[in-house]
């Protein structure tokens, strides 16, 4: 089987031998082994787990949490139910975070058509009720309904 030092890991992985350290000193890579001068070399067993580390960061679970799903993986069949109840729960979380950016980026969008419809007219005026700062409130709608042709 290949071995794998940890920059050729790091490259293949896309993160940083510093980021691949502290997992090892946070328990996160107990599969990884050492050679004779105490250098981690990783083998193509050990991407698989990489994936899975690198996944629960991004997906902003805890170092701790995923160093319990570690040893869950490390342990064996024993936990597979552990494993599954925990990546459902994480999975819901994900989910709500993405509903979250997904209503923060309409938001955004709805902003920037404001903004360049202001731009258009060389004033914001033209998106507020005369005489305040308030946006005219059929305005949305009017963005709405660019939405749905632009999805036609």
């Amino acid at each position: 089987m290949e071995k794998y030092r940890i920059g050729e890991i790091a490259e293949k992985m896309g993160v940083t031998t510093d980021t691949l350290r502290y997992y090892d000193k946070e328990g996160l890579l107990p599969f990884v082994q050492r050679n004779a001068a105490g250098r981690r070399y990783f083998t193509e067993d050990d991407l698989g787990y990489l994936e899975v580390i690198n996944c629960m960061k991004k997906s902003a679970i805890p170092v701790k949490e995923i160093g319990q799903f570690i040893e869950w993986c490390m342990t064996g069949d024993s936990t597979l139910k552990n494993r599954l109840d925990f990546l459902t729960e994480h999975e819901q979380g994900v989910e709500a975070q993405i509903q979250e950016l997904a209503e923060q980026l309409a938001f955004l969008r709805w902003k920037k058509w404001y903004y360049a419809r202001a731009l258009v007219a060389k004033t914001e005026q033209v998106n507020q009720i005369p005489g305040t700062t308030q946006v005219k409130p059929a305005l949305y709608q009017e963005y709405q309904k660019t939405l749905i042709k632009q999805e036609k």
